[in-house]
């Protein structure tokens, strides 16, 4: 990526695309995985960092991300509660893009204003792409005061906390909804959806309009990486032609 061009700029060029979850990656051979879905396109890696409060589970922090050595840009999910002061954290981890979830946070006008004035650590230029994510049981107009402010705004399509859950249908109502509203207030915010997805399903949730597609199992099943990714990428491309 020429070093001129702001991340979140880049992204809307690139859409629909993937970022492909770490979490059910083989951790014993993740160098190699991930230089295999690089070359297979693939350009976000995403990390789901859950505190065991917000969701079920719990998985890693800052210094797991930044040990994590990729070129791909890093997409910090944080299903935590108040991640205010952990930010700082998470970015100077090499977050390129941090999520945060609007029920967790008492001001989330106020993160994503924090998060606006911290610089990218792997190159200022880029910027820290700001994301909102709405649980599947949250008003999508629930982030209509905060379009300011947002770059992405993500729908879960399953509860945080486990992989392996069913793509809840009515995200698809909810993601005409959420492009209805980015469209009516006049907003270039990139729309994402994570949970649920699978092989079988990517290319209808491409077609929903989702320019982000979360998903880990579908590329890491442990038999080919990379190859799992091509398809997946050709399936989301061919679907919005």
């Amino acid at each position: 990526m020429p070093e001129s061009v702001r991340l979140v700029d880049r992204l809307r060029q690139i859409s629909p695309t993937l970022s492909v979850g770490v979490l059910t990656a083989d951790w014993m051979a993740l160098g190699v995985d991930l230089a295999s879905i690089e070359k297979a396109g693939v350009s976000l890696l995403h990390f789901d960092v859950m505190d065991g409060c917000f969701c079920p589970m719990l998985t890693m922090g800052p210094p797991v991300i930044k040990a994590i050595k990729t070129s791909l840009f890093k997409d910090v999910h944080l299903v935590v509660e108040e991640p205010l002061d952990k930010l700082e954290g998470y970015v100077a981890a090499g977050a390129d893009m941090v999520t945060v979830h609007i029920e967790a946070c008492r001001n989330p006008h106020r993160v994503l204003q924090v998060l606006a004035q911290m610089k990218n650590v792997n190159d200022p230029v880029r910027g820290i792409v700001r994301g909102m994510a709405l649980n599947p049981g949250t008003p999508v107009d629930a982030v209509e005061p905060l379009l300011d402010e947002l770059d992405v705004v993500f729908l879960l399509a399953v509860n945080p906390g486990w992989g392996g859950q069913k793509f809840i249908a009515s995200t698809e109502r909810r993601v005409k909804s959420l492009l209805d509203l980015v469209r009516r207030n006049g907003r270039d915010i990139l729309v994402g959806v994570d949970g649920g997805i699978t092989r079988d399903n990517v290319g209808q949730v491409a077609r929903m309009g989702a320019d982000l597609i979360v998903t880990g199992r579908a590329v890491f099943d442990g038999k080919n990486a990379s190859g799992n990714a091509r398809s997946i990428l050709d399936e989301v491309a061919r679907s919005r032609r």
